[in-house]
């Protein structure tokens, strides 16, 4: 799974210490097949008080097998006043390039985006899909106000999408989109939204991931097109 990633340009991967062993497992197997050649690194904090924090993050880095992250993300805001006093100190020391936060909630985004407009971040993570657009809202036009990069998780709303489309032919103005199947015109759907960065679809499966990334190639939806997608799942 990791080759076929890495040999389609794929290079971020995200985790945290809340994901069970998927920052041993992801540290392990790029370390010994060397794909990604050169991984952007995204992990996360998720404890609280500052000690904890502190050596949670060397956890983290230790089982990556790197002395440098590409991005480090309070988890789900979780003691973020704590947190981000580390997270500048990290960056200043050359140990942290980006600095970010997230939440797994839509009931969240509210205090995503009020904590985007107090403090300078560089990344947000949010749930957001074709289904669940709560962050269109607000929270999308803040960030691309704002120039902070959008990583989407979720963005097959936990496979909802799927069975919303199940026993449905895939519409023919797919190709229109360089498209060959339903997930790749979910992924394009959020690829299309000119505030978003970088989905993260999670999957342990290497045909699903030849497909996921095949949504990184060819052209984009419009506004209108995206709608015709969204339709898909509507209701």
């Amino acid at each position: 799974m990791l080759a076929q990633f890495a040999a389609a340009g794929g290079r971020v991967i995200d985790s945290s210490p809340m994901y069970g062993r998927a920052e041993a497992v992801a540290g392990d197997l790029v370390a010994e097949t060397g794909a990604p050649a050169r991984p952007f690194w995204a992990t996360k904090v998720w404890t609280r008080g500052r000690s904890e924090g502190e050596a949670q993050i060397d956890q983290s880095m230790r089982l990556l097998r790197t002395d440098r992250l590409d991005l480090l993300q309070v988890h789900n805001l979780l003691d973020f006043d704590t947190h981000i006093a580390t997270l500048r100190r990290l960056r200043e020391a050359g140990r942290v390039r980006y600095l970010g936060i997230t939440h797994y909630t839509h009931s969240g985004l509210d205090e995503l985006e009020r904590v985007l407009r107090r403090e300078p971040l560089d990344f947000v993570q949010l749930p957001y899909s074709a289904a669940t657009r709560a962050a269109e809202q607000r929270l999308l036009p803040t960030a691309a106000e704002l120039g902070v990069a959008v990583l989407v998780m979720r963005p097959f709303d936990g496979g909802s999408l799927f069975e919303r489309v199940k026993g449905q032919p895939l519409p023919a103005w797919a190709a229109d989109l360089d498209c060959t199947s339903f997930g790749q015109l979910f992924l394009k759907f959020i690829l299309g939204h000119p505030a978003v960065h970088c989905p993260l679809p999670a999957t342990s499966s290497p045909k699903h991931m030849a497909d996921n990334v095949r949504a990184g190639f060819g052209r984009l939806p419009d506004a209108g097109e995206r709608e015709k997608i969204a339709a898909l799942v509507a209701g």
